[in-house]
């Protein structure tokens, strides 16, 4: 019978989730005569903060098609629950969607007695300016959206699309943006290989390795044996001077030419 309701009223709203929401909202809005829905609470009642965007979240995704953003923000809320049951644990909330997910992961192939490999954010500490230039891209915002995307760009044909991207909507893309991308290719090469940290100290590059570093000692020995001055320290960390590089695409080359020879 609900089908031929046009109004329908519920009282204490505010105890359901966003999910029992939902339903209602959708209850009335099947046909093509305007509905409506009233959602109650006890006057002398003050709605809790999660009450209050549960509601707002309905008052805003109102477009067709808002359920998947009603029910991402509900698992922001509520969090991700127990996969075995009915529990919201919100963990998921303290340390984000995607490492929750990633340690999901992780924990699942420990389970299955798989290999997991220690997730690394190396440092690149190189002392070069490898800045998008004020004259290419004006706006800051948009600026901001450059970084991120090069930033985000994990693999070659993200870091082409990123260029082409930038290139039609600004133009010819200047060495020192070029330089960026490459500066995000070493990066992704770097936590690939185990590498932790690179720092340039006096046209030396100091190259501090992951205890879990996946590179073969043998090519580490060539590599060491086949460049002018590199030693690899008691401490583990591999010293490369630069031959008298000292612009940023030199010096950039210079390290991804030795990041590759680990690598391959």
């Amino acid at each position: 019978m609900r089908r031929w309701f046009r109004r329908k009223a519920r009282h204490r709203r505010e105890r359901k989730g966003r999910g029992g929401l939902a339903w209602y909202w959708l209850w009335v809005g099947r046909s093509n005569r305007r509905a409506y829905a009233y959602l109650l609470v006890p006057p002398d009642t003050e709605l809790t903060e999660v009450a209050r965007k549960r509601l707002a979240a309905l008052k805003e995704f109102s477009d067709l098609g808002a359920g998947f953003k009603i029910a991402a923000l509900d698992l922001e809320l509520r969090g991700a629950g127990n996969l075995l049951g009915g529990e919201q644990h919100g963990h998921i909330a303290s340390v984000g969607f995607d490492t929750y997910i990633r340690l999901l992961e992780d924990t699942v192939r420990e389970l299955k007695g798989e290999e997991v490999v220690p997730e690394i954010h190396s440092a690149l500490n190189l002392s070069l300016d490898i800045r998008i230039p004020t004259d290419y891209i004006a706006d800051e915002n948009q600026r901001l959206r450059a970084y991120r995307q090069i930033a985000n760009a994990a693999d070659a044909p993200a870091r082409d699309r990123a260029e082409k991207e930038l290139e039609d909507r600004y133009g010819p893309v200047p060495e020192a943006v070029r330089n960026l991308l490459q500066y995000s290719a070493l990066k992704t090469t770097a936590e690939q290989i185990g590498v932790e940290a690179v720092d340039r100290r006096h046209n030396v590059l100091n190259i501090k390795f992951h205890p879990g570093t996946r590179v073969d000692p043998g090519r580490l020995m060539d590599l060491v044996s086949k460049t002018r001055g590199a030693q690899f320290t008691p401490a583990g960390v591999l010293l490369l001077p630069l031959d008298g590089q000292s612009a940023a695409g030199d010096v950039l080359r210079f390290l991804g030419e030795k990041l590759d020879h680990l690598r391959a």
